[in-house]
């Protein structure tokens, strides 16, 4: 399998998963350059961590990268990738797709005309989500109905809300509060806190119950992302069975009980990038990677489109729900829905 080459636009703190999955798998990945604004980031990240690195378009353009990796920040995702798109390139956007309604339509109308999009949301390939979510897909739980999930924010636990309880693209009415929570910060994004300073970080709760009778309740602090204090936890919960984390209680072929534990995916590119040193997230996002070549090569979407499109539009509607606690915001028919 010939080595995937990708273009990254953005130098920002997301960017640089792209950069280390291509760096500790230089076999399989590589990266033609980072697209900064200025020569003094390109300067700085080339000096930090050994980007290649370019601040012209046109430069980038004539590499002929496979595809193009979009980090921008939130509020440019779109924007940016709608640029590349019309340049003719395959384009992989961070999460998520766009901040806007009228924006997921047009983007979904670009696809709908062949652009090739696609949306990097990782968590299913979570190696230890992926395991929960095949046990919970598998039928051993039954018809699953409940799934408590403590795992991410918006668009990522909307993706796992709807992938647990097999929800798809169901109308949706959500329902979301808001509290404050104090907690001493021990992690961050750029490595552990030992200062002790007490933060306060907002907690959200959503409610989404969907038309088929399944129910998902969200709960999630951004602490939770870097915190030695703060864990994450998955309830899921069927008529013969519950998934609590990695144990699973179901009743056997026999009818009898049986309690086991789960295993995170092994697979062979799990492994390789365990073992070059990558953390769950770089793995998951190594494993996206990866199935971006069958994709270029004209397969399956890695992640269909119409799911990421999904996945932020009740973003937006778990935003809504958050501005007036206790009302009941409802999803509508969008284009992308199946």
């Amino acid at each position: 399998m010939a080595k995937l080459r990708y273009l990254i636009v953005g130098s920002g703190w997301r960017s640089l998963f792209y950069l280390r999955v291509a760096q500790a798998l230089p076999e399989r990945f590589e990266v033609c350059a980072m697209l900064c604004r200025t020569p003094e980031k390109a300067e700085k990240m080339h000096r930090e961590y050994g980007a290649p690195v370019s601040t012209s378009v046109e430069e980038c353009i004539a590499m002929k990268p496979d595809f193009v990796v979009v980090a921008v920040n939130k509020a440019s995702i779109a924007d940016v990738s709608r640029q590349w798109l019309e340049r003719g390139f395959a384009v992989l956007s961070e999460t998520p797709a766009a901040l806007e309604e009228d924006t997921l339509r047009q983007l979904w109308q670009l696809h709908r005309q062949g652009a090739k999009l696609q949306v990097a949301e990782q968590y299913w390939l979570y190696p230890t989500l992926a395991g929960r979510l095949a046990a919970a897909g598998s039928g051993v739980l039954g018809p699953v109905h409940f799934a408590r999930l403590s795992v991410a924010h918006g668009y990522h636990g909307a993706s796992l809300a709807r992938r647990f309880l097999g929800a798809g693209q169901q109308p949706v009415k959500i329902t979301g509060r808001r509290w404050t929570d104090r907690v001493v910060e021990t992690d961050s994004r750029w490595g552990v806190v030992k200062n002790g300073s007490v933060v306060e970080k907002d907690l959200q709760q959503h409610t989404l119950e969907f038309a088929g009778g399944a129910t998902a309740f969200l709960d999630f602090c951004g602490v939770q992302y870097h915190s030695f204090l703060r864990s994450t936890h998955t309830s899921v919960q069927g008529e013969r069975g519950e998934l609590y984390d990695d144990t699973l209680r179901c009743l056997d072929k026999a009818g009898e009980p049986v309690c086991r534990q789960l295993a995170p995916v092994q697979e062979p590119l799990v492994l390789e990038a365990q073992k070059a040193g990558l953390n769950e997230d770089e793995t998951a996002i190594a494993c996206y990677l990866d199935r971006m070549q069958d994709y270029l090569a004209g397969g399956a979407e890695v992640y269909p489109l119409a799911e990421a499109l999904q996945d932020a539009y009740l973003s937006l509607l778990m935003e809504q729900a958050l501005q007036q606690p206790g009302r009941v915001v409802e999803s509508k028919p969008q284009p992308w829905n199946s």
